[in-house]
This record gives structure tokens, C-alpha cells and sequence, in this order.
């Protein structure tokens, strides 16, 4: 688990690094705000496409290999944005990282490997914690890397170094979490009738809850796409605020999802957990709506992305538990893949919206998502008293 943590934190870094500085590296290519858009969602739907297929594989070859290759991929795609010189070699570095970026899932696969029921997600909270310390490091060393002046080859060249690091320390140091036998066992099915996913979930029952997964992520990539835009619009914030707003962001996602999550879920439960989660973060848009002055948007941020920050460990938590040993990777990276068509569409519909009916009304979206997203956990629980009753 502490080598898995170091793993995801060194390429989180990476990752947070390109966060405060694309939606001005665009501009200078000649992009629109929707261009910037179009740029988040690329990346989405390459990752949407072959998400589960890296959780399949890592079923079948061991998560290792797998997870080397995605920081490989990953650290080719930085090196492609530093020295990208047309808006079209933007775009195509950000395909090749949203084709590498099954890490998440697989990451996600390995800790059910390595742990029971009991401690699911507490250990899932410890690998959202390196993605929180990631994002506390990488976007402000981005919007410093950066600087005033907007050097972008700086900031994309540490980012593919940290992956290439990731990937080295990976291959020397992380041993194989799925055992050989239950490899085989995944190969053998495969070569066999094995299960096709959308009977696989409908089994476990957790087709509407793979589905949140899509809405958790587009409350992430629609703050994503607004937030840079909405403060330089009305602050006149650069890369350098905006990174430090995300770092410090990014250490209270590390203390909620590396010692809170364990411990809240112990008290009140994974569902009243989420619950509280998605209460927060529509708390949070509806703040962002309202919001006149740094203060508010300040509380707004923070309360969309903790209330995200609480929800996604949860999610994994309970998901994993759902899915057989054999078909975790398949599960997992799937879920991962659903998170990336979520980022597909945050940023389009809240490009849409921003275009034709400004701010309010774009942080409005999240409102709308929220009340959704909560239907679930809700019929969850009434399900869990009904159970209880009659028992």
C-alpha cells in the first residue's frame, strides 16, 4: 500500500502540474473558451474508451505492467505538450495522456487485491490521499513553474519527468498484487464464455451505481473547466492563484480521504457518508452561483470538490466489495472509464452553457447533477430499513 501510495502521489504531481496551466496554454495557440473545452474533453474520451479495457488487461497480465505502462504513455504525453507549437499538437498530447490514464482504475483494482472488506475503504481513502497530495504539489508548482510570464515548456517537462520517475519506481520496487492463479483464472474465462459486463453488473447489482461515477466526475470537470475561467474573469486571477488555490485544496483532500474517510465510515456508514458527500458538494454550486466576492468563491470551491473528495472513496469502497476477485480489474477500471465520459461531458455542457448564459447559470448544472446524484445513496438506505425491518 505504501508503494502503490508513492506510485499514484509522484504522477498525481504530474498530473496536477498541467491542471492551472491549459486553460491559458490554449490561448496562445488562438483557442476559444470552448476550444479549452474541447481540449479537457479529449482527454475524457480517450480515457473513456480505454479505461476498462487496461482493467481488463490487468486482470489478465498482473496490475504492474499495466500501471507501467500508463506512466510510460503518460510521461510521452508531457513531453508532446512542452514542446507542442500548434493548437493540433496540443490536442494530440492530451489523446495520448487520456489514452494512458487508466492508472486510477487499476490503482483502484490493486487495493481491493490487498485488502478485506473491513478496511476497504479506509485504503481506499489512502490512495485518494496521494491523489490529494498530488493536487496539492502539482498545480502549485505548475502555476509556479509557470510564472507570471506563462512558461509552459517548464511546467510539462517536470510533469513528464515525474511520470517517467513514477514509472521507473514502479518497476523496480512494486510487487505484483493479483496472484498467478487468479490470473489464469481470468485468461482461461476469457478464452471460454466469459461474463460480459452489463449481465456482470446487473449481478451484483450495481448498474445505477457504476452510473454515479459519470455524475461524480462531471461535478469535477465542470469546477475544473469554470473555476480558472470564472476567477480570471472576475478576479483577474493567473496559473500562480489558481495553483494555489487547487494546492491547498489538495491538503484537505489528503487529511479527508487518508484519515478522515476510514474513521467516518466506521461511525456513521459508507452510504450516509456519500450522502453527506453530495450534500456538500451541491452546497457548494449553489454558493457558486451567488458568489460576488473572493470569500464566496473561495467556500464554494472548497465545499464542490471536498463533498467529491468524500464521495469517491466511498464509491470504490462499495463497489469493489460487490465484484468478484476475478473480474475486480475488469469492474474497477470500467468504473474509471465511466468517470471519464463524466469529464467528457462537465466540460461540454458547461462550455454550452457558459457561452450561451454566463456563470450563474453554468454553476447552476451542478445543482442539478447533485439532486441526481443523491437518488441513489437515498434508495440505498431506505432499501437497507426496509431490509431491516423485516428482518
Amino acid at each position: 500500500m505504501r508503494l502503490l501510495f508513492f506510485t499514484v502521489f509522484i504522477d498525481l504531481i504530474g498530473f496536477g502540474i498541467i491542471i492551472p496551466i491549459i486553460p491559458f496554454l490554449a490561448p496562445e495557440f488562438g483557442a476559444s473558451n470552448m476550444d479549452i473545452a474541447l481540449i479537457i474533453a479529449v482527454y475524457s474520451v480517450c480515457s473513456g474508451l480505454l479505461g476498462g479495457a487496461w482493467g481488463s488487461l490487468s486482470d489478465r497480465v498482473g496490475r504492474k505492467p499495466v500501471l507501467i505502462g500508463c506512466l510510460l504513455l503518460t510521461s510521452l504525453s508531457y513531453v508532446m505538450l512542452a514542446f507542442a507549437q500548434t493548437l493540433l499538437m496540443v490536442y494530440i498530447a492530451r489523446i495520448v495522456a487520456g489514452c494512458a490514464a487508466g492508472i486510477y482504475g487499476v490503482a483502484a483494482a490493486t487495493v481491493a487485491d490487498l485488502t478485506d472488506d473491513e478496511n476497504r475503504a479506509k485504503n481506499m481513502g489512502v490512495i485518494g490521499a496521494a491523489f490529494g497530495l498530488g493536487m496539492v504539489f502539482g498545480p502549485f508548482l505548475g502555476g509556479v513553474l509557470a510564472g507570471d510570464e506563462l512558461n509552459f515548456v517548464l511546467p510539462a517537462s517536470v510533469a513528464a519527468v515525474l511520470s517517467l520517475s513514477a514509472a521507473i519506481f514502479c518497476f523496480v520496487l512494486m510487487p505484483e498484487s493479483l496472484p498467478k492463479e487468479l490470473r489464469k483464472t481470468k485468461r482461461s474465462a476469457d478464452n471460454s464464455d466469459t461474463k460480459k459486463l452489463w449481465p456482470l453488473l446487473g449481478e451484483i447489482q450495481s448498474r445505477w451505481l457504476i452510473s454515479l461515477y459519470v455524475l461524480h466526475s462531471i461535478v469535477i470537470s465542470v469546477t475544473s473547466y469554470l473555476f480558472p475561467l470564472w476567477t480570471a474573469w472576475m478576479l483577474g486571477w493567473g496559473p500562480k492563484e489558481i495553483g494555489i488555490v487547487f494546492g491547498v485544496q489538495g491538503l484537505m483532500m489528503a487529511a479527508l480521504q487518508g484519515k478522515l474517510v476510514g474513521v467516518l465510515v466506521a461511525k456513521f456508514g459508507e452510504l450516509s457518508l456519500l450522502s453527506f458527500g453530495v450534500t456538500l458538494l451541491t452546497l457548494g454550486f449553489s454558493v457558486a452561483t451567488q458568489a460576488d466576492a473572493v470569500p464566496l468563491v473561495i467556500i464554494s470551491f472548497f465545499c464542490i470538490i471536498s463533498g467529491a473528495t468524500i464521495c469517491s472513496p466511498v464509491l470504490n469502497s462499495i463497489l469493489s466489495k460487490r465484484v468478484p476477485a476475478q473480474y475486480r480489474g475488469k469492474v474497477m477500471g470500467t468504473s474509471s472509464a465511466m468517470g471519464s465520459w463524466g469529464r467528457v461531458i462537465g466540460p461540454l455542457i458547461a462550455g454550452v452553457v457558459l457561452t450561451q448564459s454566463g456563470y450563474v447559470i453554468a454553476w447552476g448544472v451542478g445543482i442539478i447533477i447533485g439532486v441526481i446524484f443523491i437518488l441513489w445513496p437515498l434508495k440505498e438506505m431506505l432499501k437497507a430499513k426496509e431490509q431491516q425491518v423485516e428482518a
